[in-house]
């Protein structure tokens, strides 16, 4: 499945290179490898080979090599564009891999953020190509997604049906994720034109309009396709530049969603200012400039898979929940509410 890493700090920013790409298990190396703590053991006598999880290890064999996109944020329009106030998202998309990509990699070496999405993909069935590839902007806000909605081609009319004009003509391409983006746009603004995507709104209301759109899809399989239905994995991820909300979401009585990690700590591990390295507690970070004892500003990483070798930094989000981060960096865990009904069984991992 796709890989996604998410930053947001009120204070904090990071070098986009120190969290994408210089890790070893920075998202960049995530095509490939993987990391995976409190579902898989790490270690050599414990890789995905040896799981008894089918499904985990399906999601897992596969390359993420159909797309890369990053969404920072910049205050650069603020001071060239009349009402424009605050960040705004600047976006790149490639189809090259994130490794071997020389304008990723220089973007990354020279750009630094309180607001970063990044994303590679792995495509569920829709086309490769730049315009599929994650992030999605709407406005001042982002969406990302890892997993799939199942049997999307039976639900993607009636799913178009429900969402704004304006949303609408902003879908480009044709991946059930961007549906979904411009689904939870709708049901954030309540059905508002444009206009309303330059607004902020509660992190509250971000969270309802997530769950929302979840149900909503749903809703819909079991409309056409009543017990055929298959269950979804939907690890979401929005943002305005100041706030954010993740999902880890399956709609299966036992099997676990996709991986989905957070971390308060792991910031400063990544950020080569200060002292420590993301790669081992033996590594010396020579580029260190802060004193052992100097505290970096408040920030959240919500990831699928942790980027430092400390998993003791990293908390795995609960099956079925999202996490919250409000403008002042405050993170809460809460569960998605839906009707069990909604459950579904998986025809390929039965059980």
């Amino acid at each position: 499945m796709c890989r996604w890493f998410a930053y947001i700090s009120p204070e904090e920013p990071c070098l986009l290179a120190d969290v994408l790409i210089n890790p070893a298990n920075a998202i960049s190396k995530q095509c490939s490898e993987h990391y995976l703590p409190k579902l898989l053991p790490h270690g050599e006598e414990h890789e995905l080979d040896d799981s008894k999880d089918a499904l985990l290890k399906m999601r897992n064999s596969l390359l993420n090599m159909d797309g890369l996109g990053v969404a920072f944020y910049t205050s650069a329009a603020e001071s060239y564009v009349k009402g424009v106030e605050g960040t705004r998202p600047a976006l790149y998309k490639s189809q090259s891999p994130p490794i071997s990509d020389f304008n990723f990699r220089n973007l990354c070496s020279n750009t630094e953020t309180n607001c970063l999405f990044a994303h590679i993909r792995a495509t569920s069935g829709s086309v490769v190509t730049q315009v599929n590839s994650h992030p999605f902007v709407f406005g001042r806000h982002v969406f990302m997604h890892n997993g799939a909605i199942s049997n999307f081609n039976d639900v993607r009319r009636d799913m178009t049906d429900l969402l704004s004009y304006d949303a609408y003509c902003n879908v480009l391409g044709s991946t059930d994720s961007e549906h979904a983006a411009a689904l939870y746009m709708t049901n954030l603004t309540q059905g508002g034109k444009k206009d309303t995507w330059e607004k902020e709104y509660p992190v509250t209301e971000m969270f309802k309009a997530l769950n929302k759109t979840i149900v909503q899809i749903m809703e819909l399989q079991q409309k056409h396709l009543g017990d055929k239905k298959a269950p979804n994995s939907l690890n979401f991820c929005a943002t305005d530049g100041k706030k954010m909300v993740a999902t880890r979401f399956r709609n299966h009585a036992s099997q676990q969603p996709p991986s989905l990690y957070w971390s308060e700590f792991a910031g400063r591990t990544l950020n080569q200012k200060f002292p420590g390295s993301p790669d081992g507690a033996d590594v010396v970070n020579e580029s260190a400039s802060k004193a052992d004892g100097e505290k970096i500003g408040k920030h959240t990483i919500i990831a699928s898979e942790p980027t430092t070798y400390d998993d003791q930094e990293w908390h795995l989000i609960g099956a079925n929940c999202a996490l919250q981060v409000d403008e002042k960096g405050t993170e809460t865990e809460v569960p998605l509410e839906y009707d069990s009904k909604f459950n579904a069984q998986d025809p390929n991992f039965p059980g």
